[in-house]
């Protein structure tokens, strides 16, 4: 049996009290401070504490554990330095907050907000638990590793492109800044930034894959996506955006996540011309 299930046992204990002890302590300092998008901050170094406590505590494949906490690492000090700029160039708390808790009793804040993140970081990093308590077979199967790595690694790469352009998009001044960010991975999807967050847990899962019991920590990349592309990211971004000039055509124009088969290599060839001469217009202009 690949799985060790009492040391299973063991990793989730911990990895359970890591993630309390995490959400709590946002959840008095965000409360105090009446900044209860403070939740945003730690769901990254929430998921690095997983991964490292699951590294510690596991007695799987040890390659495979502390890489996979490394990787997990790399990416939450990204998100969280990225989360933690915006809240302190900010002095009020971001709307998507104020309007979901209004009204709310502090209980209610604690459980919408904290208890609810707390539990998504237990699922979604069902793979690194999994792995974790895991040995890895001899068979081809064990390639599995190394490719889910390469894909969370990709993932991280896509994701921190697409915020880079964003950035540099916001830096333009205003005259000469189109309407919306339609080029580089924004011309192929409408959040490349949420794209790459689901990539990176997709590899994540297919490293844990490697041994057979990590394939049915599937729900885990499932839930991840829905939040990405549902419940607190891509949706919500786009009903905020709806009545900024030119964005609804850019609805038309580009894909709402996941890019078109083929439109990468359209797009080129459609900007090169049939002998490769760069011609006057593109696939995808600006607004």
């Amino acid at each position: 049996m690949a799985l060790d299930r009492s040391n299973l046992g063991c990793v989730a204990r911990r990895a359970g009290l890591v993630v309390a002890v995490v959400q709590g302590a946002t959840a008095v300092a965000a409360l105090r401070r009446g900044r209860r998008d403070y939740a945003d901050a730690v769901w990254g170094p929430g998921l690095a504490a997983v991964a490292i406590t699951s590294a510690v505590s596991g007695n799987g494949d040890r390659w495979r554990r502390w890489t996979l906490a490394a990787v997990t690492s790399a990416w939450a000090v990204r998100l969280s330095s990225l989360m933690v700029g915006r809240l302190r160039d900010s002095e009020e708390e971001d709307p998507r907050y104020t309007e979901y808790l209004e009204g709310d009793s502090t209980p209610a804040v604690v459980g919408k907000v904290f208890v609810t993140q707390g539990l998504a970081q237990v699922l979604v990093s069902a793979p690194l638990q999994v792995a974790a308590a895991s040995t890895l077979p001899r068979s081809a199967r064990r390639s599995l590793f190394p490719l889910g790595v390469a894909v969370m690694v990709g993932g991280l790469v896509i994701e921190t492109i697409a915020d880079r352009q964003k950035d540099a998009y916001k830096a333009r001044d205003d005259q000469h800044r189109p309407e919306v960010l339609d080029t580089g991975l924004w011309g192929i999807s409408r959040h490349p930034n949420y794209l790459g967050d689901s990539i990176v847990w997709d590899g994540a899962w297919l490293a844990a894959s490697a041994s057979a019991p990590g394939a049915w920590t599937w729900p885990a990349p499932a839930a991840m996506s829905y939040f990405l592309m549902y419940a607190t990211g891509a949706r919500r971004t786009e009903q905020r955006m709806q009545d900024r000039p030119g964005y609804r055509d850019y609805q038309r124009r580009v894909p709402f996540f996941f890019p078109r088969p083929l439109q990468v290599g359209t797009r080129w060839v459609r900007s090169r011309g049939p002998r490769g001469r760069r011609r006057g217009c593109r696939a995808a202009s600006p607004v």
